[in-house]
């Protein structure tokens, strides 16, 4: 493949600040950075846009854990178990999907952000404050399984992944939309960091433009993540619904034809 001119790298850079700052503050910043990557680099292997995409993301999510950490302070007793089960469903899906097609995906990650969205509009109260169902260990194992089905996912493919985990820690464990974003950003980073164990070793990562999105993604986390505290869980909330809209509108509209 031959290098990306300067107006290339510009415009991925662009989008991997966009990327970087939705992903730290609802979740899906793939669903902009992997089209980018896609629109940009038209003769890159489908693996070699996933690998670029993770080691782009890395370092936003890397970026918001930690802002997300020192400020709202999550409860690690949930996070870290369904971090390192995320991880290790992150190199399964990877493996996965250094042989699937990427066409199959689409239809799915659609089916699954109108319910998420349509769940979240039908109960305004969702996600206004923690109310955590189920306790002890029942409340670990819920966490842990949703680590490793999303781990899978984030692995094969990822679009979408950071709106998904915010919403089962919000619609199945109770979490206000605050404390789920930064669970969902420690989990998130474990789950590129999974995907990156897989990409890495095999040689699929284009560096010099996966450093460009790195250094974009990374201030866009940071920004991302110090916006979500300061403004609070109801504007997560707006955001998230928002943000799961367009991405149905600009999916569903790929599907129909609609554009390229």
């Amino acid at each position: 493949m031959s290098d990306p001119t300067l107006a290339t790298l510009a415009l991925l850079a662009l989008a991997a600040f966009a990327a970087g700052w939705i992903d730290a503050v609802v979740g899906g910043g793939g669903l902009i950075q992997l089209p980018a990557l896609l629109i940009g680099l038209p003769g890159a292997t489908p693996a070699q846009l996933l690998a670029t995409n993770k080691f782009g993301s890395i370092f936003g999510t890397a970026t918001s854990s930690v802002t997300y950490y020192r400020r709202v302070r999550p409860d690690l007793h949930t996070a870290l178990p369904m971090a390192a089960i995320a991880y290790v469903g992150a190199i399964g899906g990877a493996l996965i999907g250094l042989h699937i097609p990427k066409s199959l995906f689409d239809p799915v990650i659609l089916v699954l952000l109108v319910a998420v969205g349509a769940y979240t509009l039908l109960k305004p109260d969702l996600g206004h404050a923690s109310i955590i169902r189920f306790h002890g260990s029942k409340h670990i194992v819920l966490a842990v399984l949703t680590g490793l089905v999303i781990g899978v996912y984030d692995g094969a493919l990822g679009p979408g992944t950071g709106s998904f985990l915010v919403f089962a820690l919000v619609g199945l464990l109770g979490y206000s939309f605050l404390q789920a974003s930064a669970k969902a950003k420690i989990a998130n980073f474990a789950t590129n960091l999974g995907a990156l164990t897989v990409f890495a070793t095999t040689g699929h990562v284009l560096i010099k433009v996966g450093l460009v999105i790195a250094a974009t993604n990374l201030v866009g986390g940071y920004i991302g993540a110090r916006t979500a505290v300061a403004k609070g869980s109801g504007f997560v909330r707006a955001l998230f619904v928002l943000i799961v809209s367009a991405f149905i509108v600009r999916i569903g509209g790929s599907l129909l034809g609609w554009w390229t």
